[in-house]
């Protein structure tokens, strides 16, 4: 077999994926997605998953929240409904604002009576501790009121961030006002306090910025984009004051104005936040310049500061970046909460500028980064996702800082918004998930479905049916792993056209039209840059969108294990192997070596992993 010798910076995709750039005109916006309460999934791979987030993943949470830890009694003692002193950290109370998110979104497709009177007493508990004037933080109420609004880095408009994204979800699931009317609040608060002619202020950790802008789109009222873009302008103008923190302004991002940025540094998931807010009121604004900033910056992520898992931020230190191409595996950050944010960020990239490597880089993150931060039996969690480990890592129930279980909490049950997009006269399918929807091209209904064995194989078939003929173009990803493939038509042979990695089918469509499409899935050999130390006289293996590892718990001869250009490998689907999957197996002469997908890695007894492994020429 032929290594794939690939000069991809750090994960050495497709040289066809590398030669993509940004110099193409960015209309406001080449496409919507299909919000995931209108997708049907029903996936072998992801409907399974789904189903342990509703029946173990939320009572989990709630468990930890209400029982393990005092995430809801806090606001209970805030607003004097039950007796104590504040526990836990000082943004403790974001945790529980996404996990209700998440909650939330889980209703929508699994309806739960249960759930939503456990979610209306707690929201009962959060309106309670709401101060008049609308703040809303119990750390600040419960232990240091003089506080307030007095340091960068405390975390409050992050809070507020959170809290409005579950106010705006929960009352997307139920149509109800409870907690939409606390975050309005909140956000009227900051608004009345923070802006033009008021108080300048930079928020230490970004997300109010994206969250302002659910808002706005639920709302219609343009405070809350305007304070949204005034709050990103503040950052890079001597606005911010870190005098209080050991960590320097390029921790916060805030060494330049937006617009200027180039070079990504600081804290990973503050800046994935940040770049998804830039995008989503760029989308708004028709702002340029925040378009010109964000390519570059993906750029400067994709080629020299990302994992081949997708993951990113190489220092435990900083929790985020360091110089290009330091990327240790050891001793990888790998945040969960970062992997969610790339897939976050890219999906904004994609509708903006509609090209398919974005959703390349989303699906990366999504299959291996982000998926590797739950565990198969859905109630333990990594924080830190490192690409080699000497036996001791594991996942945990919960955490003292618990941004990654709540996190991952919200993201499994929303992943239908990333399967499909809407144009004015396209429909768009950005992943490969067996699911169903209903859309509208040009005012004209229509239904596609998908089935599919993906990831596991690359074949699947797509039935387009509109309400009566209709002429639109279908535009299918085509993966950057993907080398050979053929696509049909009722059974017949099909033209397309390849723009920024879509294979693009017009023709006017008819009821049932079948499009079936066969991705090629052998197992490949990555090489990293070679400026990345770390991987030196190392590769890599992945099929398909899945990144591959091995363990010591499969390879008795773990320590010496070695592949060169000879080394054989075969795949097998391994049913009763952790929870289904296809194995592969490498033999080089007498030897045989076992990989598993990396996302599964800790699922059985500890022992030792890693995904570099030696390769000699």
């Amino acid at each position: 077999m032929k290594i794939n010798k690939l000069t991809l910076f750090l994960t050495a995709v497709t040289s066809l994926f590398a030669c993509e750039t940004s110099q193409k005109a960015t209309p406001f916006q080449k496409n919507e997605p299909i919000n995931f309460s209108q997708v049907k999934i029903t996936d072998n791979f992801w409907l399974p998953r789904i189903h342990k987030h509703a029946e173990i993943t939320i009572p989990s949470c709630l468990h930890q929240c209400e029982i393990e830890t005092q995430r809801v009694k806090n606001f209970a003692i805030a607003g004097g409904l039950e007796q104590g002193e504040f526990k836990g950290v000082f943004f403790d109370d974001s945790d529980l604002y996404k996990m209700i998110e998440g909650c939330s979104y889980s209703l929508i497709n699994h309806p739960n009576p249960d759930l939503e009177k456990k979610l209306d007493e707690i929201i009962a508990k959060i309106a309670s501790a709401q101060q008049e004037d609308g703040y809303l933080m119990t750390y600040f109420t419960l232990v240091n009121p003089k506080g307030k609004w007095t340091n960068m880095d405390w975390h409050e408009m992050y809070c507020c961030g959170h809290l409005i994204e579950a106010a705006v979800a929960y009352y997307n699931a139920t149509g109800k006002h409870s907690l939409l009317d606390v975050a309005i609040k909140f956000a009227d608060h900051i608004d009345n306090t923070f802006g033009e002619g008021k108080r300048n202020w930079v928020a230490g950790h970004q997300e109010i910025e994206l969250a302002l802008v659910k808002l706005y789109r639920l709302t219609k009222d343009e405070r809350y984009l305007k304070l949204s873009h005034w709050l990103l302008e503040q950052r890079g103008r001597g606005n911010g004051d870190w005098s209080q923190t050991p960590l320097g302004k390029d921790h916060f991002q805030d060494v330049e104005p937006v617009s200027q940025l180039s070079k990504i540094s600081g804290h990973a998931v503050r800046a994935m936040y940040m770049f998804t807010g830039m995008a989503d009121v760029a989308s708004i604004t028709q702002d340029s310049t925040y378009i010109h900033a964000l390519d570059r910056l993906w750029n400067d992520v994709i080629y020299t500061k990302m994992y081949a898992t997708g993951g990113i931020g190489s220092s435990r230190k900083n929790e985020g970046f360091t110089e290009d191409y330091d990327l240790p595996n050891a001793e990888a950050y790998c945040e969960t909460c970062a992997s969610v944010g790339m897939v976050f960020w890219n999906q904004r990239m994609n509708m903006l500028e509609g090209d398919g490597k974005y959703i390349n880089i989303l699906e990366k993150s999504m299959y291996n980064g982000a998926l590797a931060g739950i565990s198969l039996s859905a109630d333990h969690f990594f924080y830190v996702n490192p690409l080699e480990s000497d036996g001791t890592h594991h996942r945990q129930p919960w955490y003292d800082t618990a941004c990654c279980p709540s996190q991952i909490s919200r993201f499994l049950p929303s992943i239908g918004n990333y399967i499909y997009a809407t144009s004015a006269d396209a429909l768009w399918v950005n992943l490969y998930i067996a699911s169903e929807t209903n859309t509208t091209i040009d005012n004209i209904p229509v239904k596609i479905a998908q089935t599919t064995n993906y990831p596991w194989e690359g074949k699947v078939k797509i039935t387009v049916s509109p309400q009566q003929k209709k002429n639109f173009t279908m535009k299918l990803r085509l993966p950057d792993w993907c080398k050979e493939y053929t696509l049909t038509i009722n059974g017949k042979e099909c033209q397309t056209i390849t723009d920024m990695q879509y294979l693009l089918i017009n023709r006017t469509w008819e009821e049932n039209d079948t499009i079936t499409f066969d991705m090629a899935m052998p197992v490949e050999v990555i090489a990293a840059d070679p400026r990345v130390k770390a991987n030196v006289g190392k590769r890599c293996l992945q099929r398909g969108p899945l990144v591959y590892c091995m363990e010591e718990v499969d390879n008795s001869n773990y320590e010496t294990v070695t592949l060169s250009p000879s080394t054989n490998y075969t795949t097998k689907f391994e049913p009763g192997l952790l929870n289904g999957i296809i194995t592969i197996t490498a033999t080089q002469g007498t030897d045989t070596y076992k990989f598993i997908p990396y996302y599964a890695w800790d699922n059985r007894e500890a022992g030792k992993m890693k995904v570099w492994v030696k390769y000699v020429e």
